[in-house]
């Protein structure tokens, strides 16, 4: 795949503190309930960790106790997915579509409407809150 933003690995790596890096260029996966956005519930945005592209916004956030935090939709073009087969099941991974940034991924087993629940590494995203 090809992205808007694209950089050298030495590059990411420079730009990116090393278990952002593990996560985003290496699809890695945080702990469960020890990502720093779990419980945030202000109002805002979340962007890529990476390169600053708006993905989620508050409105689509929600608590799947799951151990990540979750969200129902994405905003629109913001995403990309292709399947994940590790762990010796298929799976639908999420990147950023800016980027490339591993973000988690999407299950289809969400409380909402919607039917989605977007499993998101703290660590792969920034919060930005609503200005008052």
């Amino acid at each position: 795949m090809r992205f808007a933003v694209e950089r050298s690995e030495q590059e990411w790596r420079e730009l990116l503190a090393p278990d952002r890096y593990a996560i985003l260029r290496e699809a890695a996966t945080e702990p469960p309930w020890s990502g720093s956005l779990l419980n945030v519930a202000d109002d805002g945005s979340y962007t890529c960790g990476g390169c600053g592209a708006t993905l989620f916004t508050s409105d689509q956030k929600f608590d799947s106790h799951c151990g990540w935090p979750s969200f129902d939709a994405c905003e629109p073009g913001s995403i990309v997915e292709r399947p994940d087969h590790s762990l010796g099941r298929v799976r639908t991974e999420i990147l950023c579509a800016s980027c490339g940034g591993h973000l988690g991924h999407v299950f289809d087993d969400g409380p909402t409407p919607t039917g989605l629940r977007y499993c998101v590494n703290s660590l792969a995203v920034d919060f930005a809150p609503t200005s008052d």
